[in-house]
């Protein structure tokens, strides 16, 4: 079934946030930038850092990982890497990473907010650290920090069997991007075992039967990482994408659904996501 363009923007103007209603102008229509750019940094706190739910699991004002992983793919999405949010993000992930770069999943404070139930604080270093060093690098920063963070991204990578679901995803989406081409195309190869026969991996203490699908782990035709995915997989991964559309002209998510406003503002982001992927595979123009 053809996806219902229409239907889907209705939905997202209906429902979702400032944010994202944006985001699907620059998307469906090449609406300027510049109000994304105003709407995210509303999200953006004094110390640079974002939080104010824009990672809609984790509810907490103060600035938090998973919103600044979110706020730079963003800009990421846009192509807005040369905003100064970007280097202020750097600057936030170096004051808060530990000191062997790798930034913690949640930050305390969130413990005083409505959150996930996996969105607990814990100081161990975690796979937002690939996708924050991923997108600064792409960005052209250059600081002490993100050296470091680069290399402890590499140590976790040189170890494959230690990762699983979305560690596999993030190492994924930092390999796709690395300078090194030579050397991300042989950690890809090397993650190959932990991907089944199906194309996706299962989510360890997920939704019954959450999985990560070939489209959420390399989501643009020209990545790298499609070398792990066979074509049949990824057409199979797109009609299944088109025929979710359901009949309010959204997309629903499939891990946990906690929280009334979790819900409204995570089915603005994956629809958006949805027409971002289809639109990149040419099914949804």
């Amino acid at each position: 079934m053809p996806t219902d363009i229409a239907a889907a923007e209705r939905f997202i103007h209906d429902t979702a946030r400032l944010l994202d209603r944006h985001r699907l102008a620059v998307l469906l229509h090449g609406a300027p930038v510049e109000p994304v750019r105003t709407a995210l940094r509303a999200y953006q706190n004094p110390d640079h850092g974002f939080g104010h739910a824009l990672e809609p699991d984790v509810r907490d004002p103060a600035s938090q990982p998973t919103a600044t992983l979110h706020a730079l793919e963003v800009l990421a999405e846009v192509d807005a890497l040369d905003d100064s949010m970007v280097i202020q993000a750097a600057n936030w992930a170096a004051r808060n990473a530990r000191p062997d770069g790798a930034l913690p999943f949640v930050l305390p404070t969130a413990a005083d907010h409505p959150h996930a139930p996996w969105m607990t604080p814990n100081p161990d270093g975690s796979f937002i650290t690939f996708g924050v060093a991923s997108i600064l690098t792409r960005a052209g920063v250059q600081t002490p920090w993100l050296d470091v963070a680069r290399s402890w991204c590499w140590s976790r990578i040189d170890r494959p069997d230690q990762l699983d679901a979305y560690w596999v995803k993030f190492a994924l989406d930092f390999l796709d991007h690395e300078p090194d081409e030579d050397r991300a195309r042989a950690a890809i190869a090397s993650l190959r075992p932990k991907i089944g026969n199906d194309g996706t991996i299962p989510v360890p203490g997920g939704t019954e039967d959450e999985r990560l699908t070939a489209l959420v782990l390399s989501p643009r035709p020209h990545l790298r990482s499609r070398a792990l995915f066979a074509p049949e997989h990824i057409d199979a991964e797109l009609d299944r994408l088109e025929t979710d559309q359901l009949a309010d002209g959204g997309w629903m998510f499939d891990w946990l659904d906690w929280s009334p406003g979790q819900r409204v503002e995570w089915r603005g982001s994956v629809t958006l996501r949805a027409l971002a992927t289809l639109a990149a595979h040419g099914r949804a123009r």
